[in-house]
Formats: structure tokens, sequence, C-alpha cells
């Protein structure tokens, strides 16, 4: 399945390439951040669903830190009382795993496609000579970073466990870890990704909270 997903990406990332052609600017830079607006719009439904669903956990983070501290002693009834807070609520806390399990195929696609992409020509984009090799300045990797930061704490709470602010700390990282390692065109898509994950939970999380529940 990946395989096919990557396929499709590479024939896709070759049309917008193309596609800059036929506009008087041949560019792989320009293809890729065509491409993966393409994605992030295609995809914006199901994002929409996810980021709804991280919204309504957030906005119950207080009321969950409230019932841990004063069950913190009886982990079952802690449990079952969170529990009926979600119910209460018409909250999920699974509902926005579904979105996010459905856009992995096509994510890792695009993630292969990109990495294992064989530029012909014009393989240079702005500062960086040939997007096949990793950033020689090291802009990429802490544009990454950054941008993954904003991106993680947007959707962690006050009361987010532990862990869930490990990982976010954690995530800024490791993609500028990787990003210092991979070709540029990936640490392109990287942050044109996070910008615009940023742009959309900004607009949504500032829209009006809906009645509709959650789950």
């Amino acid at each position: 399945m990946i395989g096919f997903f990557s396929g499709l990406m590479k024939t896709a990332l070759l049309f917008f390439y193309h596609l800059t052609r036929i506009l008087g600017i041949p560019n792989y830079g320009v293809a890729i951040i065509l491409l993966t607006v393409s994605i992030k719009a295609l995809l914006y439904p199901l994002t929409a669903k996810q980021i709804k669903s991280m919204r309504a956990m957030r906005d119950l983070g207080p009321e969950i830190k409230v019932l841990q501290e004063k069950y913190k002693d009886d982990k079952v009834k802690q449990q079952q009382e969170i529990a009926g807070l979600y119910k209460k609520a018409g909250v999920n806390p699974l509902a926005g795993c579904l979105p996010l399990l459905i856009q992995m195929p096509i994510l890792t696609g695009i993630f292969y496609a990109i990495r294992d992409f064989s530029y012909v020509r014009q393989p240079s984009f702005l500062w960086i000579k040939n997007l096949a090799v990793s950033d020689p300045f090291y802009i990429l990797p802490i544009v990454a970073a950054l941008t993954t930061y904003i991106s993680s704490m947007q959707s962690v709470s006050n009361a987010a466990g532990q862990q869930n602010k490990m990982t976010a700390l954690f995530m800024p990282v490791f993609i500028g870890y990787m990003t210092m390692r991979f070709p540029a065109a990936l640490g392109l898509y990287w942050v044109v990704s996070n910008l615009l994950q940023i742009a959309q939970q900004w607009l949504i999380c500032r829209a009006p909270a809906s009645s509709t529940p959650a789950g």
C-alpha cells in the first residue's frame, strides 16, 4: 500500500513540476509547495474533524484535572468519572484517531515520494542548491523544529498529562534532527505542511464551538 501511495505522490509531484514549467517558473521546490498545499486541502475535512476533537478534549482539560486530583488514590473511580464527563459532554476521546489513521498512508506515501525522488533538472530552491541533499545552512531544520513545536503546543492544554507535554517537546527536536539528515526537499515539505497545519488549527480553534458533540 505504501508503494502505491508513494508512486501516486511521485506522479503528482511530476504533475506540479510540469505545471511550474507551463507557468514559466520550472522549479521542484515550488512543485513541492503546490503538492503540499493540494494534499492539505484534500485532507482538510479529516484534519478539521481531528482538530475539533482535540479542541473538545482541551476544553475539558481543567475538569479532567480536577477529577484526577480528586480521585488520585482511586484510579478505577477516576477513570469512571472521566468517562462520565466525556459522555456528558458528548466527547469521544478516540474521535481524533480515525482521521489520523486514514491520513497515514497518504502522508507516508508523500514522505517516501519526496525523500526518494530523482531530480532531473532545476534541483535548487532559494538558498538550497540541491534539494536532493540536506540544507547546508541548517535553516530548514531550525524552521521545521520551530513550526513543529508551535503546532504541537496548539493542541496541548494546561491540563495535559506529562507524557503528552513531553511528546510535544520531543517531536520538534526529532523533526529538526531528521531534517538535518534527510534531503532538503523533505524539510521543505515538513515546513510548508507545518505552516498550513498551524493556520488550519488557528482558524478552526478561533471559530465558535459547535453544539454538535465532538464524537
